[in-house]
């Protein structure tokens, strides 16, 4: 395997162990309305790109040069995701949508069978679909699921949610060309935009400190430095392996609120640990097996 992508690999896993602290933060952010602690996450998250260009020694107007193309596609997958997600949530019961919106990982893995050299093999449909069926457990828990038809709208926002995350990861993998700091700028324009929403949708909210804390470890990690970890997991490593070990997250993620007694450890979620876990580990297969022949070589 090319060193490259085992990078690409391994920082993959590094962002989604950064989303695993996503629901701890956020419950930490108490009261800051949606739209408000975006705003407050994507400006720390633009403040680690402009640090990072003065680290590689390059300028800001660097980010006018990035193609209108690429903004598009930055800004939709970061700011439209968002966006619909939270109108999701506000228009439908949140297990129902946050259901259909962990479909993203399993569209990134039938997405990218159609990138050039690209290949669709057995265990990654397998994985995904084990690992899946474990996110399913654990966003269900141990509540009823009804998909009701009035709810129709918030269901369309969390599915058009799941296409454009999963879509934009899917392109820039194609990106190749667009290097890793035009993230920046694709955080700045979404501040910017989850402002002007906040604005409209909400009212100001002065958070409390500890509430203020929470938001900027929300644009330290999840919902900010991660965005540049993921750009280059996507355009290096397997993105077909990225999308089954995605579904880490959420497990990851109600275990630390297990952990910090915020949720219950059930046999519901002992399952789908198990299912999640196996799904990756199946989607993993040939580099659990590199990794066996680097290591245990006889």
């Amino acid at each position: 395997m090319h060193i490259q992508q085992t990078k690409g690999n391994l920082l993959g896993l590094l962002t989604i162990l950064s989303w695993s602290c996503l629901a701890l933060f956020t419950v930490y952010s108490g009261k800051i309305p949606p739209f408000e602690l975006l705003t407050i996450s994507f400006c720390v998250a633009s403040l680690i790109g402009l640090i990072m260009l003065k680290k590689q020694k390059r300028v800001f107007k660097e980010l006018f040069k990035i193609p209108l193309q690429a903004y598009f596609i930055g800004v939709i997958g970061l700011f439209g995701y968002h966006f619909f997600y939270f109108l999701a949530i506000k228009n439908a019961p949140a297990v129902e949508a946050n259901l259909i919106n962990y479909l993203w990982p399993l569209l990134i893995v039938i997405f990218s069978s159609f990138l050039p050299n690209e290949r669709l093999k057995w265990f990654h449909i397998l994985g995904t679909l084990l690992a899946l069926s474990g996110a399913f457990l654990l966003v269900l828990k141990d509540g009823s699921l009804q998909f009701d038809m009035k709810y129709i709208l918030g269901y369309s926002f969390a599915l058009i949610a799941a296409l454009l995350w999963s879509s934009y990861s899917v392109i820039s993998k194609t990106l190749t060309h667009i290097p890793t700091f035009a993230v920046t700028g694709f955080c700045i324009v979404t501040a910017f935009f989850s402002a002007i929403a906040h604005l409209i949708f909400e009212q100001i909210y002065i958070p409390t400190f500890f509430e203020f804390f929470a938001a900027i470890m929300l644009g330290l990690g999840p919902v900010g430095g991660a965005f540049y970890l993921w750009d280059f997991a996507l355009k290096n490593a397997d993105i077909k392996l990225l999308g089954s070990l995605a579904y880490l997250a959420p497990l990851l993620s109600t275990l630390i609120l297990v952990l910090v007694g915020i949720s219950k450890m059930t046999i519901t979620i002992t399952i789908a640990c198990i299912l999640i876990v196996l799904g990756s580990l199946i989607s993993s297969k040939q580099y659990l097996k590199l990794f066996k022949n680097l290591f245990f070589k006889s």
